[in-house]
């Protein structure tokens, strides 16, 4: 779900009639009390989104939602819901039938001791990578055309509406409607990151009623056994094929590859994932920058947010030194924690110790979202609890690291 963030209800702007007719529908839904009805409902709240999507209003639906928000969680809930599965669906006429596309990301966590590229992939190697994943992820009877770009975060659709016209335009590309390839040529320049994810982009098209996955097919049909047709399988298999590929297109950069789904899950899973490269990337480019061991490192590690922390910053120093000369934020999502997972801080903990650093230092206050005001950068708390920028010395000769 999309991060909820405290709002003032009565600064909320006045709905449109779309924005009151689609609130009220997402309410009706949230308290359905049967599956029957909820068809129903569902059915008409899709539909309006559906013609929001096609007509580019993004305003409309982020005004219900920021509205829903603040008035109505549950029905927040159900709508952001019905507004993603629609806005990376799409629905296509050829031959007289229909086609459901979905817009997939194959997400790619990557760290180096200097930065991640991102940019256009040549002919060659998107043909291989499309190959690869037709073969191990899409259905026999699914189609598949892949957008030729390593997208960075900064590059990824910014709107609902621009999440549906790329599954359009991948999905017309897949039916042979439209030869147009997908172009990163006029995407955002990226922040140059030690660890940080890129996403390749597919449309994945099967006929309304067909899987559009391998792990939806029933190889029971074919005598084939299930685990050939798992999750588990497909994504073993896209590793050993789309790595070697991938490592032609990203010199020097550790890789993982993540399973290829719906954009939105494979987004937030994304988000999840690449926090422990982030925290092995610093550690491994401070070894280099200021020729240390992790041994001779301190990390302190404290809470950040309003009420309830909405991410972690661990600040590094030396062991002998106060000053923070690097940091790593560490951002939440929803509840991380349960009987059988650790919290955030002793996840972050045990990474850093994994990985060689034994002094760690967790401050038990809270502290507010602080950012430099010249730079934008987050302030990250030393030892004592003073919140200071981070800062590699001056002496040090090494290129400047960009935080994740």
């Amino acid at each position: 779900m999309a991060s909820k963030r405290p709002r003032n209800k009565s600064s909320l702007p006045r709905l449109s009639r779309d924005g009151e007719r689609l609130a009220s529908l997402a309410q009706s839904l949230a308290v359905s009390g049967s599956r029957v009805e909820e068809d129903y409902w569902d059915a008409l709240v899709g539909g309006q989104v559906d013609a929001l999507l096609e007509s580019h209003s993004d305003v409309t639906i982020d005004a219900a939602l920021d509205h829903l928000d603040a008035t109505a969680p549950a029905a927040f809930d159900v709508l952001m819901d019905v507004v993603e599965t629609h806005a990376e669906a799409a629905t296509l006429s050829l031959d007289d039938a229909e086609w459901q596309v979905l817009l997939v990301a194959a997400p790619i966590l990557a760290w180096s001791r200097y930065s991640v590229p991102s940019g256009p992939i040549k002919t060659d190697a998107a043909q291989t990578l499309e190959t690869q994943l037709r073969a191990h992820c899409a259905a026999t009877t699914t189609k598949v055309a892949l957008a030729p770009y390593l997208y960075s975060i900064d590059q990824l659709p910014r709107s609902f509406g621009d999440v549906h016209a790329l599954a359009r335009a991948l999905g017309q590309r897949a039916l042979g409607h439209d030869e147009k390839k997908a172009s990163g040529k006029r995407l955002p320049e990226t922040a140059p990151l030690l660890a940080d994810t890129r996403y390749l982009m597919a449309a994945f098209v099967a006929k309304r009623g067909e899987p559009l996955f391998r792990w939806q097919e029933q190889p029971e049909a074919r005598g084939a056994e299930r685990r050939d047709f798992s999750r588990e399988h497909a994504l073993e298999r896209w590793r050993d094929q789309g790595l070697p590929t991938l490592g032609t297109l990203m010199p020097g950069c550790v890789l993982d590859l993540l399973i290829p789904d719906g954009y939105h899950v494979a987004s937030r899973e994304s988000d999840r994932s690449i926090r422990p490269y982030a925290i092995r990337a610093a550690i491994a480019f401070l070894e280099s920058a200021l020729d240390v061991k992790p041994a001779q490192l301190r990390a302190v590690v404290a809470a950040f947010g309003a009420d309830l922390p909405d991410e972690y910053r661990v600040g590094f120093t030396l062991a002998k030194n106060p000053d923070v000369v690097h940091g790593v934020v560490w951002p939440l999502f929803g509840r991380e924690e349960g009987p059988e997972v650790d919290g955030p801080e002793e996840q972050i903990a045990a990474l850093l110790r994994e990985n060689g650093i034994t002094d760690v230092v967790t401050l038990e206050q809270g502290f507010p979202l602080e950012f430099c005001d010249d730079c934008g950068a987050p302030l990250f708390a030393d030892p004592v609890g003073d919140l200071v920028h981070a800062e590699l010395p001056e002496e040090t000769e090494a290129p400047r690291a960009h935080l994740h």
